[in-house]
């Protein structure tokens, strides 16, 4: 085909959104709502998996070192436990600081600590509170450090694990169900919608048909409508999502209680979704859009 009619083909499809504008309407609103559920949906899950993640990062393995411990001791079991592959984060707590700590949680036994014990710290254990990369082997960290030289104990919650590991797999089963259903909804919803344009304009197909018209000839303008459609509605679901996941951000992270009980600081900020998003919205609103218009005018083209 030449450029010259490719030229007229889009110019038609351009055209054709204008003459036909309730229906062209009607295909962006319903393509529009229809990202917009996916993609909030999808988001949703993404989301709750970062905040899963978060909250398993609280679930930490406490390092009791043997009373009395040497710096060079305490060094040495440190870098032990620092070398290990699933180990994170880990931080030196010493026996001053595990002092005021406890006078801290316990302040109507201010005055007990301060008639007996003073300032004197030596009674207490140096310590580490070391945190992990995977906490469905923190069982198995926990005993590696446990039996360093020097370690008195280590203790972590290995429930706290086993729980999120599976309620992590719950999201997963859940949240990807809806997002299929969402999708399938959408697309059953949309070809009906396509189809409902199309035929209001069988007659104008069957003409093209009988004077001659091939088939690419009479798709290509429904081709580009539709893909035009898609593509603007796809950008519309973009901005909707910005706004909507912006307030929703804004109000979480306002809650500082929220976020240190359930690990709200986790989700992620749009700023490192957004080309992504931008992408699968105009992607998908387009390919939607195309195609939807393409398949529709089959059984029309068959006269």
């Amino acid at each position: 085909m030449k450029i010259s009619g490719i030229k007229y083909l889009t110019d038609q499809g351009f055209e054709n959104i204008w003459k036909n504008k309730m229906m062209a309407f009607a295909t962006f609103c319903v393509v529009l709502i229809s990202l917009l559920l996916v993609g909030m949906a999808a988001l949703f899950y993404l989301n709750l998996n970062s905040m899963i993640a978060g909250l398993g990062s609280q679930n930490e393995i406490v390092v009791i070192m043997e009373v009395g411990s040497t710096e060079e001791q305490n060094k040495a079991a440190e870098e032990a436990i620092r070398a290990m592959a699933n180990v994170d984060t880990v931080e030196f707590i010493s026996k001053e600081d595990a002092l005021a700590r406890q006078r801290a949680s316990l302040p109507n036994a201010e005055k007990i600590f301060t008639g007996y014990i003073g300032d004197d710290a030596s009674f207490m254990p140096d310590g580490f509170s070391v945190t992990v990369n995977n906490n469905d082997i923190i069982a198995d960290t926990t005993e590696e450090i446990g039996a360093i030289t020097g370690v008195q104990s280590a203790s972590s919650s290995p429930q706290v694990a086993e729980f999120l590991r599976e309620l992590r797999r719950v999201v997963t089963f859940v949240a990807g169900t809806i997002v299929i259903a969402l999708i399938v909804v959408s697309l059953i919803i949309i070809s009906n919608t396509t189809k409902a344009s199309v035929f209001s304009r069988r007659e104008e197909i069957q003409i093209m048909k009988y004077v001659g018209a091939t088939n690419g000839f009479i798709r290509m303008p429904f081709f580009i409508e539709g893909m035009v459609t898609g593509f603007v509605a796809g950008v519309g679901a973009f901005f909707i999502t910005w706004a909507a996941y912006r307030a929703i951000y804004n109000l979480m992270i306002g809650q500082s209680m929220l976020m240190s009980t359930f690990g709200i600081g986790s989700i992620i900020p749009f700023s490192e979704l957004r080309i992504q998003i931008l992408a699968a919205y105009i992607i998908a609103g387009a390919l939607i859009g195309a195609l939807g218009s393409v398949i529709s005018t089959r059984r029309h083209i068959d006269v």
